[in-house]
């Protein structure tokens, strides 16, 4: 073998480590110990929420991708509300709380909106900055699933359905 192959190998191998790494550890963390406050002023912790698979969603009403998928969110939400499943969604720091409230009160989000207006909420799950980014939590508060952009909506469906099957431990 040439020292050409032989690093070739060598930098496949690393790759492969390093991706086996990420998919093994990548959404197995515990969620946040976050507390949220609502658009009508209560507070959700995310400790109320074990037990419920939780979807805690960042966005802003400037995004259009996050604008574009609340329907389809919403959906999801009506879809699996029933059946011990939660929605969160976390505006962004910079979004102006009048902003967020007329858009979430025009649309009639049928979900919990919440306000991160310090950025300590997207600081703990992540220091998130891209919208929208949406995780997917399970009934004993782990983080099973990351999206960073709208999901598949039939695997996330998928996922969910999986998740409320499962017993809570």
């Amino acid at each position: 073998m040439n020292h050409r192959t032989l690093r070739f190998v060598l930098a496949a191998v690393g790759v492969l480590a390093v991706a086996l790494t990420l998919w093994f550890t990548t959404g197995r963390q515990p969620a946040p110990a976050s507390e949220f406050v609502l658009i009508d002023g209560s507070r959700q912790r995310m400790a109320d929420l074990r037990g419920q698979v939780t979807l805690v969603n960042f966005w802003a009403t400037s995004c259009a991708p996050c604008v574009a998928e609340m329907p389809d969110l919403a959906n999801t939400y009506n879809r699996f509300k029933s059946q011990g499943f939660e929605l969160m969604a976390v505006a962004m720091a910079y979004d102006p709380p009048a902003y967020v409230v007329n858009f979430a009160q025009s649309r009639q989000l049928p979900f919990k909106v919440a306000i991160d207006n310090t950025g300590e909420i997207a600081k703990a799950w992540g220091d998130v900055q891209l919208t929208p980014t949406t995780y997917v939590v399970d009934k004993q508060g782990t983080i099973v699933k990351t999206y960073v952009g709208a999901p598949d909506f039939d695997e996330l469906h998928g996922l969910i359905e999986r998740l409320l099957a499962q017993q809570t431990v």
